[in-house]
């Protein structure tokens, strides 16, 4: 088949068991197998490939097609203008993710050469984005899962110039948080699990393929956000930011647990579609 056929084959197919934007997806896997951008399609497009590269894409096709997400068939993910590396086993960072970025850099603006946490850090898209807006001194990235942290620690070696640290622990114990001295962080940033454990069955079937270990919350999705409060608040100087990624529907529970646990001046920041996304305030 030429390119063109390709294309169009895959965006059919795509189309035919409800992938969301089928000509959008077939065309990143064109230029994941091929090179090809629209552009060279109109130029390229009765051009043929040589049979093993059909092969390859026309079999990424029919994966995507059985809803397995198109970021682990791609193996990277734009994140932030960086570009990270996926796959099974660890959760795709998502574009609402930037809010919890932005609120923890806008936050730390005035505080040169900050030290930081990245909790439940997964491809350590949160750390590498603060980094990549403000000037750290160090940040220390912590996540669980042994898939998970093979993912992250590629991530932190492909970007040597940020001072960003991977350790593998479980932010639910308080050995873990004891690694870190009460006080002495400029920020807390964490994008944990908060999908309610009966929820996780009605998710989009792509989630279904995320790990399950990045999205389950807990019977009220609020697991992780009291462990934060209970065992990592504390490790925040007066004054430095503690900022937390939420559910669209978490927003005025997770402030409360955060109040109770001493966070001052907490605000809640909306995604691009106006949802709640981020609880953000201060250390006292």
């Amino acid at each position: 088949m030429t390119y063109r056929q390709l294309y169009l084959t895959a965006r059919r197919l795509l189309d035919s068991v409800g992938i969301d934007a089928p000509g959008a997806d077939a065309a990143l896997l064109l230029e994941h197998f091929f090179g090809l951008t629209r552009p060279g399609l109109a130029l390229h497009g009765e051009e043929t490939p040589t049979a093993e590269k059909e092969a390859a894409f026309l079999k990424a096709a029919h994966q995507r097609a059985e809803h397995r997400p198109l970021q682990y068939i791609l193996g990277r993910w734009e994140f932030m203008g960086l570009s990270l590396a996926v796959g099974e086993g660890v959760l795709v960072p998502r574009e609402d993710t930037g809010i919890l970025v932005e609120a923890v850099a806008n936050a730390i603006a005035a505080r040169p050469d900050a030290v930081g946490v990245d909790l439940c850090a997964g491809t350590g898209a949160v750390a590498l984005g603060i980094a990549s807006l403000a000037r750290l001194q160090a940040a220390t990235c912590v996540e669980i899962s042994p898939a998970a942290f093979a993912y992250l620690e590629k991530n932190l070696a492909a970007y040597p110039e940020y001072p960003i640290r991977a350790v593998q622990g479980d932010i639910l114990r308080p050995e873990t948080a004891e690694w870190f001295a009460d006080g002495s962080l400029d920020f807390l940033a964490a994008n944990p699990p908060y999908i309610p454990t009966g929820e996780l069955c009605a998710l989009q079937a792509e989630v279904q393929n995320e790990p399950a270990l990045a999205l389950d919350g807990g019977a009220d999705g609020l697991r992780f956000y009291r462990a934060i409060g209970e065992l990592w608040v504390r490790k925040v100087k007066p004054g430095g930011a503690v900022a937390v990624e939420i559910g669209e529907e978490q927003g005025q529970a997770v402030a409360k647990i955060l109040q109770a646990a001493g966070v001052t001046d907490i605000e809640i920041f909306k995604d691009g579609a106006g949802l709640p996304r981020c609880v953000a305030g201060k250390a006292r």
